[in-house]
């Protein structure tokens, strides 16, 4: 997959994860994307340890489902950090 299918990977997975979280994120549609796109690396990183491949083909749904999840584990992430950062 080269870079431009691997930011518009990132950017629809990281709107996703952010519909299916609920609560409101903060953060515009580039920190989506760059969260999105750090969630897609995560998502194949895990995928490569636990199936033995990671991202494979944009349209494979192997791929979008890993980076969904990392997408939305990073964005958890993000939550608890700005909202602990905002309470200081």
């Amino acid at each position: 997959m080269g870079i431009l299918g691997f930011l518009i990977l990132g950017l629809i997975a990281g709107a996703i994860a952010k519909a299916i979280l609920p609560g409101r994120q903060g953060g515009g549609w580039l920190i989506t994307l760059v969260l999105g796109v750090v969630g897609a690396i995560l998502g194949g990183w895990i995928g490569s340890l636990i199936f033995g491949g990671g991202l494979a083909e944009f349209f494979d749904l192997r791929t979008w489902l890993l980076a969904i999840l990392g997408s939305i584990i990073v964005l958890l992430i993000y939550g608890a950090v700005a909202n602990r950062s905002s309470r200081v």
